[in-house]
């Protein structure tokens, strides 16, 4: 993967970009940054990544990442508005599952703790 383009949508290599945090040799210096790398760790399945930036409080017991094969197809950043150590960060990720393809629009809230980014929770606009 490290030399193939970022599943993020950066326009990076993979290893120039979402693969230093995933791999633990970065933290993301924004919300969007780690936002985007959760992504990346969405595609790879990369359960220990998830629950490694997911703020503790609310971070689900059951598993984050599915056994149906699931196609990432892309993610689009609509908005990211930071505000000291909280902020929020829109996106559209879409994918397929069985066949059939999905579109998640999401508003997530991201939290600043000691300098590390961590995700909180999302809200889902209205259509």
């Amino acid at each position: 993967m490290s030399s193939q383009a970022c599943p993020c949508g950066s326009n990076k290599k993979f290893e120039l970009c979402c693969g230093p945090f995933l791999s633990g040799a970065a933290q993301a210096a924004t919300a969007e940054a780690l936002m985007r790398s959760r992504y990346s760790a969405y595609t790879l399945n990369d359960e220990a990544y998830l629950r490694a930036t997911w703020d503790e409080r609310t971070c689900p017991k059951e598993r984050i990442t599915h056994d149906e094969p699931t196609r990432w197809l892309g993610l689009e950043v609509k908005k990211f508005k930071p505000d000291g150590d909280a902020a929020t960060v829109e996106f559209v990720a879409r994918y397929k599952i069985g066949g059939k393809a999905h579109r998640l629009h999401e508003i997530s809230r991201f939290v600043r703790y000691e300098g590390k980014w961590f995700y909180v929770d999302g809200s889902f606009p209205e259509k």
